[in-house]
């Protein structure tokens, strides 16, 4: 039990920066900040966001639930490809600042649900 211990903290770790740098670039793409197209700005988040999802994968392994078996954990696959697609619309895609603000704030939506799934198991968790 001390891995899924150690797993289930790097994982939280990650996904406390994912939220962390994801609102930041948020904030940057709002004010037209160079500091979003930093080269570390568009390389650590990918990288932590890959440690993220192993560290999911690692957790579900181990716990023996898997996506497409398991409600909670298929409502937090689909809900990540939501987030991914609004992220990449908010940072990169959206042809509007209105539409990349739309997007950024749905993004911060879906997490927040994805926390929620997270924490109650269930895939309706309000």
């Amino acid at each position: 039990m001390a891995s899924y211990a150690a797993l289930k903290s790097l994982h939280l770790a990650t996904l406390v920066i994912t939220l962390t740098l994801f609102v930041l670039r948020g904030l940057w793409m709002m004010t037209d900040s160079p500091r979003l197209h930093a080269r570390w700005a568009r390389i650590v988040p990918h990288v932590n966001d890959t440690v993220l999802l192993t560290s999911g994968l690692g957790l579900a392994i181990m716990l023996q639930q898997y996506p497409l078996v398991h409600g909670w954990l298929t409502a937090k696959f689909f809900a990540l490809i939501a987030y991914i697609v609004l992220g990449t619309v908010a940072l990169k895609r959206g042809r509007t600042r209105g539409q990349r603000v739309a997007a950024w704030v749905a993004a911060l939506l879906v997490f927040g649900y994805m926390v929620a799934v997270a924490r109650t198991h269930a895939p309706w968790p309000f």
